[in-house]
């Protein structure tokens, strides 16, 4: 079993901890801080604005050479404002844990994103982890994290 871990964090200038959760604890807004090339689209009905512990949300992506796939996710912990967890339960790992952790610190508010994956395909899945995988999760998080600069520290 290879279990990965990418971690990130980014401070967000001026800007309080309730902010900060209400947009990224919404499920819509995670479109706006993905790349365009990851065909990211919501295809099951938000039943609510606000994120609660058992949402099941499905996704159209298009990860590797604009092949679609559903991804299918739990939200499984909400802590509010402070953290939740987001488990795959259908889609192109093995395994996939993601939290999201918001602390209000020096006038803003720093984010923490920790993955733990588990690519599919065995010992294959560890080869593509270090040639595809890991650099193209590093690039989404990258331009996440630009998008993130982009609106809210202007």
């Amino acid at each position: 079993m290879s279990v990965f871990v990418l971690e990130q964090q980014q401070f967000i200038n001026n800007i309080t901890l309730e902010k900060a959760w209400d947009f990224f604890s919404s499920p819509a807004n995670l479109k706006v801080i993905t790349p365009d090339f990851m065909g990211f689209d919501i295809i099951s009905k938000l039943h609510s604005d606000k994120m609660y512990a058992g949402q099941i949300i499905r996704y159209k992506v298009k990860p590797v050479a604009g092949i679609p796939m559903q991804w299918t996710t739990e939200i499984t912990q909400v802590q509010e404002p402070n953290f939740f967890i987001d488990e795959q339960r259908q889609g192109p790992y093995k395994m996939w844990h993601h939290q999201h952790h918001f602390e209000e610190k020096d006038g803003g508010v720093l984010m923490t994103d920790i993955i733990h994956y588990w690519p599919p395909f065995g010992f294959l899945g560890n080869i593509a982890n270090s040639i595809l995988i890991k650099k193209q999760l590093k690039g989404i998080f990258d331009y996440r994290k630009k998008k993130v600069e982009e609106l809210f520290n202007k």
